[in-house]
């Protein structure tokens, strides 16, 4: 097997890494083998590519202890790197226990603890990366005629949870253990800007009419809408230069659709929407009360709030949410229709469709038929 590679200060990793890296130092605590030493913190080694059995990194374990015959804990603390992430120093606890197993029965069963998702059907939050992880780390160390139960802890999962939008695409009291790979992939990067550049060309080859998503749920938005996945693409923090390339290079319209609190930028004219670049969201919230008729007054209580979804739950009492967010959204049409035409040169049609924390859509502007 190659070394494991240490967790690198320009590197961080998802948190299903962190989960997994915490029940594998439980698993061992439990079975009496000791973990590697690496300074104050015992480490250990995670497996993060399922077709490379080699391929693994190194994570520090905060602290790890038998308790009981048949049971024990870990605790690792979620590290994203240098990358803006609401998990960062979570601490990640996963409780581990051997039970004789019912051969009827997988050797591995998978629980959410306090703070981790479930679904509706009360399953745990834990999506397909996660649980191949847990398997190719967890398996071969399970003995034979045993099943290992392991549950997931985030003691702080619950607030962190309301700061997303996962209760509208069915994730309940707490977060998720998603992602596809282990290292945490910066959104405003210029690696995920070609990125996007290269896959906006390739569907432009077959498709002239695009859905630009704001992020897993603003794809899903779309998708519920009947906008076909080969037709959606994922833009990150880069919806300006994107905007621009996609009529450089001949599309026809362009839907864009993502959450309010994220959307509202461009009606302020900020394009790279990256929060380390500009914010403004209350600000321009409390311009857009002010077009539609609300008193400086409610627009001042608009800016002494701390979120957006708390400034949008004070207009809704108010009774202006609908019309300032429907303003917000035919801003953004205008705003970014007149982006392309500054930088490309060319006229593109854009949609807009914004939703909100539970995935309802709240406002739209250039839709077929309806009136902006």
């Amino acid at each position: 097997m190659q070394d494991a590679v240490p967790p690198s200060s320009q590197q961080g990793y998802t948190l299903p890494v962190f989960a997994v890296a915490a029940a594998k130092a439980a698993l061992r605590r439990l079975l009496g083998i000791p973990l590697e030493q690496d300074g104050a913190h015992p480490v250990i080694a995670v497996q993060v590519e399922p077709q490379f059995p080699d391929v693994c990194i190194r994570i520090p374990v905060e602290q790890v202890a038998a308790l009981s015959e048949n049971t024990a804990l870990a605790i690792t603390r979620s590290d994203p790197g240098p990358h803006l992430d609401l998990t960062r120093n979570t601490p990640v606890w996963a409780w581990v226990g051997l039970e004789e197993r019912d051969p009827a029965t997988p050797p591995l069963l998978l629980e959410a603890g306090e703070g981790l998702g479930r679904h509706a059907d009360g399953s745990p939050a834990i999506y397909a990366y996660a649980r191949r992880l847990f398997e190719i780390n967890l398996s071969p160390g399970i003995p034979d005629g045993y099943r290992l139960r392991v549950r997931i802890i985030l003691p702080e999962g619950k607030l962190l949870a309301e700061r997303t939008s996962n209760a509208a695409f069915g994730v309940l009291e707490g977060l998720a253990l998603l992602g596809t790979r282990a290292e945490v992939e910066p959104s405003a990067s210029a690696e995920s800007l070609e990125r996007a550049r290269r896959e906006l060309q390739q569907k432009l080859a077959n498709h002239r009419h695009l859905a630009f998503c704001v992020g897993s749920h603003g794809q899903q938005v779309a998708l519920r809408q009947g906008i076909p996945a080969e037709q959606i693409l994922l833009v990150a923090n880069w919806i300006g230069p994107l905007l621009v390339e996609a009529a450089l290079r001949g599309a026809d319209s362009i839907h864009l659709i993502g959450y309010h609190g994220k959307l509202i930028k461009l009606a302020g004219g900020i394009f790279t929407t990256s929060s380390h670049v500009a914010d403004a969201r209350l600000e321009i919230l409390a311009a857009a009360l002010i077009r539609c008729g609300g008193t400086a007054e409610q627009a001042r209580q608009v800016l002494e709030l701390r979120t957006v979804e708390a400034a949008v739950q004070y207009l809704k009492d108010l009774g202006w949410a609908e019309p300032v967010l429907q303003e917000l959204s035919r801003q953004i049409r205008q705003r970014a229709t007149a982006y392309v035409q500054k930088y490309a040169a060319r006229s593109l049609p854009v949609q807009v469709t914004l939703f909100d924390r539970q995935g309802q859509v709240c406002a739209q502007a250039g839709i077929p038929g309806r009136l902006d």
